[in-house]
C-alpha cells in the first residue's frame, strides 16, 4: 500500500490530512518535528512526503535537503502559510515536487498527492526486460513481455543505450509500451537513483507545457503571481520522459533544442540562463520524418533526438508473443483480483491470437482484465472476453453458398448427427485448408467465424460421442464451462432438449 508522510507541528493539520486522504489504498504517517519525520522516512520509506516550511527544530528547507540525501526519488510537497516566501520556491529549485499555500484547498492537495504518487511509482517501480518470472523477482515490477525477434532487438538496444547517458527517441503506436521502455532505460542507467519525471506533451496547451517544462518568473503573464520552477530545473541530475513529443509547439521545440545542445534554458519572462543536467528520453506515435518534411517539426531537433532510436513493434506484428503476454496478465490479474484462473481454453486463445489489437498491449491487458473479472470459474472461456474481441456470432445458421460450404465441410469431417451423438463417425477427415480455399474462392467474408464453427462442430461431436453424450464430462475434458458447452451445442443444433430438463 502506498504511504504518505505528513510533517507538521500543528496536530490539527496532520489529523485533518490523515482523515481526508487516509484510506484502504493510502496509509498516512504523521510526524510533529523534522527529525521525527526524517527518521520515519528512513525507516518506512514513504512514497510521498508533505512537509511544512516552519518546523520547531529545523526549517523545511533543511529537512528537505536531508530527506533528499536519503532518497532523491521521493517527491516532497512543501506546505507554507506564507504565499510570498522564497523558502518554498528555493526548495522546489533544489528538487521539491510542489508547494501548497495554507489554508489548503483539499481538492488541490489531493490532486497534488495523486500526481506525486504516480511520479514516485515511475521512479521506484522497476520496468524489467523479459517475460520470465521467478520467486526472486520484485512482485511489483512492471515487465516488458516478449520473446519474438522484434522484441529481442528492443532489449538489445535498451541494453546498449541505457548506460550511455544519451538522448533516446522511442517510436511506436499507442499502447505498445513506450513509457515502460523509457523507464527500463532509466532503471538500467547511471541516473537510476536520481528523479524520473514523465510529461505528456499532448495533454497540455502550448503555454502550460512551456511553463511546466521551463518554469516562469513572477509577472511573466496574467496569473503568474509567483515564480514557478519547471521540470527541467526540478529534475536536475535525473531523467525526464517527454511523451508525445510530436505534439510540441514550434516555440517549445526551439527551447528544447537549446536544452539538448547546451543543457541551458531560461524561464518564461526571465533573462537569466539556467544550467541543468537532465537526460531526455522522448517518444511519439507520429512519423516525425514526415512532420519534418511538412514543416511541422524542427529538422535540427529531430536529428538531435534521433541519435538512438528504438522502434516498438505493434502487437499484430509479433503475434507469437500473445501466449506469453496472456499467461503474464492472467497471473497479474489473479494476484490483483484474488482469482484462481489457471486455464484458458484453446478457443479463447485462438480468438486472442486472431484479433488485430489496434490498441496493442494496452488494449490486450484491458481485455484480459475484463475477461478475468467476468470469469466465474477457474477457466477463461470465449464468453468472458470483451465483445469487440470476439468474432461475430449471432446464433443464426449459415445460409446460401456459405451454408452449403460449411455443411459440406462438416459432412466431410464426420457423419452429421445433430440429435444423435451416439452414431459412428465417418472415415472422412476435416480439411480446414481446403475449406478455407473454397470460402475464399466463393468470395466469402467473416471466414474466421465460419471456420471456428466448423471446427467447433467437429470437436464437440467427436468428444460427445467418445463420452456417450455426457455433457459434464465433455465440459471437463474440453476445459470449458458447462454453460459454454450448452450454448455451443444449441447454436450448432447439437443439443437435444429434454422435456424434464434432463440434459445428460
Amino acid at each position: 500500500m502506498p504511504k504518505l508522510l505528513v510533517i507538521d507541528d500543528e496536530p490539527n493539520i496532520t489529523f485533518t490530512i490523515a482523515e481526508t486522504l487516509g484510506s484502504d489504498e493510502l496509509q498516512v504517517l504523521t510526524a510533529g518535528t523534522a527529525r521525527e519525520g526524517i527518521e520515519l522516512l528512513r525507516r518506512q520509506r514513504p512514497d510521498v512526503v508533505l512537509c511544512d516550511v516552519r518546523l520547531p527544530d529545523l526549517s523545511g528547507l533543511d529537512a528537505f535537503d536531508r530527506m533528499h540525501e536519503i532518497d532523491p526519488r521521493i517527491p516532497v510537497i512543501i506546505m507554507t502559510a506564507f504565499a510570498k516566501t522564497e523558502t518554498a520556491i528555493e526548495a522546489m529549485r533544489r528538487g521539491a515536487f510542489e508547494y501548497l499555500v495554507k489554508p489548503m484547498d483539499f481538492q488541490a492537495l489531493k490532486q497534488a498527492v495523486q500526481r506525486a504518487l504516480e511520479v514516485s511509482r515511475l521512479s521506484h517501480v522497476p520496468a524489467v526486460l523479459g517475460e520470465l518470472e521467478s520467486d526472486e523477482d520484485d512482485p511489483n515490477a512492471e515487465r516488458i513481455i516478449g520473446l519474438s525477434p522484434a522484441m529481442q532487438e528492443v532489449y538489445k538496444t535498451v541494453g546498449r543505450v541505457a548506460s550511455q547517458d544519451a538522448t533516446v527517441l522511442i517510436l511506436g503506436e499507442s499502447g505498445t509500451g513506450k513509457e515502460l521502455v523509457a523507464r527500463a532505460i532509466y532503471h538500467y542507467s547511471q541516473r537510476s537513483q536520481k528523479p524520473f519525471l514523465a510529461v505528456n506533451c499532448a495533454a497540455l496547451s502550448e503555454s502550460l507545457l512551456e511553463s511546466e517544462l521551463f518554469g516562469h518568473e513572477k509577472g511573466a503573464f496574467t496569473g503568474a503571481d509567483q515564480r514557478r520552477i519547471g521540470k527541467f530545473e526540478q529534475v536536475h541530475g535525473g531523467t525526464i520522459f517527454l511523451d508525445e513529443i510530436g505534439d510540441m509547439s514550434a516555440a517549445t521545440q526551439a527551447k528544447a533544442l537549446r536544452l539538448l545542445q547546451q543543457q541551458q534554458f531560461e524561464r518564461i519572462g526571465g533573462n537569466s540562463t539556467i544550467q541543468t543536467d537532465v537526460r531526455i528520453i522522448a517518444a511519439t506515435n507520429q512519423d516525425l520524418a514526415t512532420m519534418v518534411a511538412d514543416g511541422r517539426f524542427r529538422q535540427d531537433l529531430f536529428y538531435r533526438l534521433n541519435g538512438f532510436t528504438i522502434r516498438l513493434p505493434a502487437l499484430r506484428e509479433r503475434r507469437e508473443d500473445i501466449p506469453v503476454l496472456l499467461n503474464h496478465f492472467v497471473n497479474v490479474c489473479n494476484r490483483e483480483l484474488g482469482k484462481n484462473v489457471h486455464t484458458v481454453t484453446p478457443e479463447a486463445r485462438a480468438i486472442l491470437e486472431a484479433h488485430d489489437w489496434p490498441g496493442n498491449v494496452r488494449e490486450f491487458q484491458s481485455a484480459i482484465k475484463f475477461a478475468m473479472v467476468h470469469a466465474t470459474t477457474d477457466v477463461l472461456t470465449p464468453d468472458c472476453l470483451p465483445e469487440n474481441c470476439r468474432p461475430k456470432t449471432n446464433g443464426d445458421s449459415a445460409s446460401g453458398s456459405e451454408g452449403r460450404l460449411m455443411t459440406n465441410a462438416s459432412e466431410s469431417a464426420s457423419a452429421s448427427v445433430p440429435n444423435n451423438l451416439g452414431s459412428e463417425p465417418s472415415d472422412s477427415k476435416l480439411d480446414i485448408a481446403e475449406l478455407t480455399r473454397r470460402l475464399l474462392a466463393a468470395g466469402q467474408t467473416d471466414l474466421y467465424r465460419q471456420l471456428i464453427a466448423v471446427v467447433d462442430r467437429t470437436i464437440l461431436e467427436e468428444t460427445m460421442r467418445h463420452l456417450d453424450g455426457n455433457q459434464l464430462q465433455t465440459a471437463e475434458r474440453l476445459g470449458i464451462s458447462r454453460m459454454t458447452l450448452r450454448n455451443k451445442l444449441r447454436s450448432l443444433g447439437l443439443l437435444a432438449e429434454k422435456p424434464d430438463g434432463d440434459d445428460s
